[in-house]
């Protein structure tokens, strides 16, 4: 079990460093689009109308919101299978091994939004961007730590994971809590029976994806016209997805191994493309320091070290956690920095936050600024903080 699960978080490690430089190319490519020639058609496209219908039943939404509220339910389908491997068998699933990442994520999502919060007391319309700041994008920041190389300790890429992991769930907890609209209670009991048949399935230990994938499709439905936001779906169908089956064969590893290069290279680039695009003409740089942008910016930036890494340092000084072998402070310093990027989720919560195009704008400015900020600052730590490949490669031909 021991072997299998590094293996899985090797191969999930590789996968995610991989989507995270091709999801930057792809943010790099919707500004491009977005600032040139090309804007209206970009723009254009994100708002075009799409209609699935069976009789008088009827999805209709523009392009965008078939991205961010279908896509990404695949996306989050993913993360649900992830937190449940990592919870039952990886680097949540002891004390030991999630106290440190546990106390540090939870200062990580906390601090972020009390400065977003106390750079916005003034500005009550800006208030439901709070939780921006707190979210963490692993696939970008495992992309930045993969370009360190083979001088990043195993550790230190689980600890990162780790925190991710954690964030993630706290970004779907508070999606659930504070980002859904009002409830219909028909359309939510639907979806009640559809995720009571996963359930069953489960219970079972049914081997087949196809079922599981059938009512996935209409809890999704099911969930979209509740009012509650569809991607926590994706969320809920995976935690039914058994880690055995009944013939002996995984499931949950054998759907998240499948998914993993879909989403990393095609799911997560797609939503990047489609929300990192923002019109920076005319922009000054006064409008960098508006509360909303400079709130997600410094929320990200310094709230993320302050949590992370504060949070972490108390929790060893007083006995609570311990760091991973071969792990010193200065690169817990850097991890907090990369856990500093927020992107995906972050642009995410601020679709969810805001409806005003306004907002939005200034959203992914800030998201942005402070991402790429985070992700140099994190990268030259690291760089500076970890042994060179000359030395790692002396200590692995030692003898014993």
């Amino acid at each position: 079990m021991i072997v299998s699960a590094a293996a899985a978080l090797r191969d999930f490690l590789k996968q995610e460093s991989a989507g995270g430089i091709v999801l930057i190319a792809a943010a790099a490519l919707a500004l491009l689009a977005a600032n040139t020639m090309f804007s209206g058609s970009y723009f254009g496209a994100l708002d075009t109308p799409v209609s699935v219908a069976v009789g008088s039943f009827a999805i209709d939404k523009p392009l965008l919101l078939w991205i961010n509220d279908g896509l990404m339910a695949v996306f989050f389908f993913l993360v649900g299978l992830e937190v449940k491997r990592e919870v039952v068998e990886g680097q949540l699933s002891s004390w030991n091994q999630a106290s440190l990442p546990l106390v540090a994520a939870i200062g990580g999502m906390a601090m972020p939004a009390l400065i977003f919060v106390g750079l916005n007391m003034g500005s009550p319309a800006n208030i439901s961007g709070w939780a921006i700041p707190a979210a963490t994008d692993i696939a970008f920041a495992l992309g930045i730590l993969s370009l360190l190389g083979p001088r990043v300790p195993v550790a230190l890429k689980a600890l990162l994971l780790a925190i991710a992991v954690i964030d993630d769930i706290g970004a779907i907890t508070i999606i659930a809590l504070f980002y859904s609209g009002s409830i219909d209670t028909a359309m939510l009991g639907g979806g009640a029976l559809a995720l009571a048949a996963m359930i069953v399935l489960n219970r079972f230990k049914v081997a087949s994806s196809i079922p599981y994938i059938l009512f996935a499709i209409v809890l999704w439905v099911f969930i979209l016209k509740s009012g509650v936001h569809a991607t926590l779906a994706g969320v809920a169908a995976a935690m039914t997805i058994p880690m055995r089956a009944r013939d002996g064969s995984q499931p949950l590893e054998r759907m998240e191994h499948f998914l993993h290069p879909w989403v990393a290279f095609l799911v997560i680039p797609i939503f990047g493309f489609a929300n990192a695009g923002v019109s920076l003409g005319g922009l000054e740089f006064a409008d960098l320091l508006a509360p909303l942008p400079l709130g997600i910016a410094l929320g990200l930036l310094i709230g993320k070290q302050i949590g992370i890494f504060g949070f972490a340092f108390l929790a060893v000084k007083t006995g609570l956690a311990r760091l991973p072998e071969n792990v010193g402070w200065r690169q817990v310093h850097g991890v907090s920095l990369l856990a500093a990027i927020g992107f995906t989720m972050s642009l995410f919560i601020g679709n969810l936050a805001f409806d005003s195009a306004a907002q939005v704008d200034a959203v992914k400015i800030g998201v942005l600024s402070g991402s790429v900020i985070a992700a140099l600052a994190g990268f030259f730590l690291l760089k500076a903080g970890l042994p060179a490949a000359a030395d790692m490669r002396e200590e692995q031909t030692a003898p014993a």
